[in-house]
């Protein structure tokens, strides 16, 4: 009897932990708020009094720090006096591309009005971040960072002892100009030209030497998160007398090589560990354009606590030429034996080892219409519709608004006159594909894919032929969202088109985006199931041949 008794104790103990297991496993991750009010602020970064985006009265915006799954909401009330939108550089937004902010994905925030974005960083870790997507605000501010760390339980190869401290350091280029004078000069066929100087975290000039950026306690170490935020400057970036190491690049721990300056290109992000181990005092973080004449550069302060010693009169020289950044750059190689955003080893994916279903190559071009420089892709430069792509292709009304793949799969033979439509391509779903950036241009473009990380597996001069992928890093390549092709140079990605949405692949040379660089990519799940893709959201804003139309069917669930 006792035995029976027992048993039966054991086996509602039993019971109990199963049904808490099961509830453990059904709540959802935790969820982090904000709440942003966007408005215009005066700010005299570089002497010069101009109208800037402002966060919630900050420039730049507010830090996101979240941890890999958490859910974010922001309520973003727009008290500009043109339209807005965010997206959130390198959030690969899984099933979810309409909350990529994107004039192609969602329609804009209107002046007095709100809406509240909802995304995960799933399955990520690593340094990003955001800024306004539409026209030319990105250029006077409202950019801020975004630190995803990684669970607990997922160890971090750089983590023990843990640094002493992690900061975000935003560099970019700056223009003195508004926002829509910068827009105007392009309309009107000019370029925006060079940048007036260099800012790091929202400060420049004499105001950036004024206090220390940040205080070091000697012998510790401290983790910079470095993002350029800019619209065309490729930085280098370096910090007096001391060394860095380079721990993740873009989502991915990087072998932890030593660097004493590091090119960052428009829209690039990474993590560098530097430990204070020289003499106490004062020392210089600099940040310098790169490839431009007349060069400009900022100055930043970091101060030993305790010390009053001004910074050394010797400052660190920035590198010169393109051979040193492109052999930097293939000196990056992925951390194989770290863990990722989950507990699996990066290494189990073997990339080298997928057979390629399809190239694509895309080759910059560049024309004039009506005596107006345009920017596109193998003939097709893209424009933004009235109704996003992605909601006319939700709602069955492409009509009128876009044709599919009017931008074919490798370069035309005659770089013939631009032709200026809705540029959007189609992509199998769950294929693995190579693509092909060639950019014929004498200064460096930087090419973002939003919705996904890709393997940067090549980079070489001139033309790109099948012949160059002998050449090809086949094992360890970063896995990344963002990467950089040189002048006159071809790079080569590879990926799987595993999440279902509408993404863009753009310029983060932000007036070649603004002259029509760019292109969306079409990922559709045959199986029309929420295991796939989210339905749209209640609160998606709608405009243009949308407007009052009934909603499509829902997906369902996983079958």
């Amino acid at each position: 009897m006792a035995t029976t008794t027992r048993a039966a104790a054991a086996a509602g103990v039993l019971l109990l932990v199963l049904s808490a297991l099961a509830l453990v496993a059904r709540a959802e991750d935790p969820y982090l708020f904000f709440e942003w009010k966007v408005t215009y602020g005066t700010k005299s970064l570089l002497g010069v009094p101009q109208k800037v985006i402002l966060i919630n009265g900050e420039f730049p915006g507010p830090r996101i720090n979240c941890t890999s799954n958490n859910n974010i909401v922001i309520n973003v009330f727009n008290q500009l006096d043109h339209p807005l939108l965010f997206t959130w550089n390198g959030m690969q937004h899984r099933k979810n591309s309409w909350m990529d902010g994107m004039p192609g994905t969602q329609c804009p925030i209107l002046p007095n009005t709100n809406f509240m974005y909802k995304w995960q960083p799933k399955d990520q870790i690593g340094s990003f971040y955001y800024f306004p997507s539409m026209g030319m605000q990105r250029a006077v501010g409202g950019y801020g960072g975004i630190s995803v760390y990684s669970r607990l339980l997922i160890p971090v190869p750089f983590d023990q002892p843990p640094p002493e401290n992690d900061h975000v350091v935003l560099i970019g280029d700056w223009y003195t100009k508004d926002h829509e004078v910068l827009a105007r000069q392009l309309d009107a066929g000019k370029s925006v030209g060079r940048p007036a100087g260099v800012v790091i975290n929202g400060k420049g000039g004499k105001d950036l030497e004024s206090a220390p950026l940040f205080t070091f306690d000697a012998g510790k170490t401290y983790r910079l998160r470095v993002c350029n935020t800019g619209i065309k400057a490729s930085l280098n970036f370096r910090i007096q007398g001391h060394h860095m190491t380079l721990v993740e690049l873009e989502g991915s721990h990087t072998l932890q090589d030593v660097y004493d300056s590091l090119d960052v290109h428009v829209g690039h992000c990474l993590s560098v560990l530097v430990t204070a181990d020289q003499k106490p005092g004062d020392y210089y973080m600099v940040a310098s354009t790169r490839f431009i004449h007349d060069a400009k550069s900022a100055r930043a302060v970091v101060r030993y606590a305790g010390s009053s010693a001004p910074p050394p009169a010797e400052m660190p020289e920035p590198p010169a030429g393109w051979a040193w950044s492109i052999n930097q750059a293939r000196s990056i190689r992925w951390n194989l034996t770290s863990s990722a955003a989950r507990p699996n080893p990066q290494g189990s994916y073997h990339y080298g080892q997928i057979n390629i279903t399809r190239t694509i190559r895309v080759m910059v071009s560049r024309g004039h219409i009506d005596g107006k420089l345009r920017y596109g892709f193998n003939g097709v430069s893209h424009r933004d519709p009235e109704t996003p792509v992605k909601l006319a292709e939700y709602f069955n009304v492409t009509d009128g608004v876009f044709s599919y793949n009017q931008m074919g799969d490798v370069p035309p033979a005659v770089n013939g006159p631009l032709h200026v439509v809705p540029n959007v391509i189609t992509a199998e779903f769950r294929t693995f594909i190579e693509i092909v950036f060639e950019n014929p241009e004498k200064s460096l473009d930087s090419i973002h894919l939003d919705g996904y990380a890709f393997f940067g597996v090549g980079m070489g001069p001139g033309q790109w032929s099948p012949e160059a992928r002998v050449t090809y890093n086949l094992l360890d390549a970063v896995s990344r969202h963002t990467i950089q092709v040189y002048p006159r140079s071809w790079t080569a990605i590879m990926l799987t088109f595993d999440n279902a949405g509408m993404w863009s692949v753009r310029s983060n040379i932000w007036e070649r985006y603004y002259l029509g660089e760019q292109f969306y990519i079409s990922v559709i799940s045959p199986e029309h199931s929420l295991r796939d893709e989210y339905n749209m959201p209640d609160n998606d804003l709608r405009c243009g041949k949308v407007v009052g139309l009934p909603l499509p069917p829902s997906y369902s669930a996983a079958r």
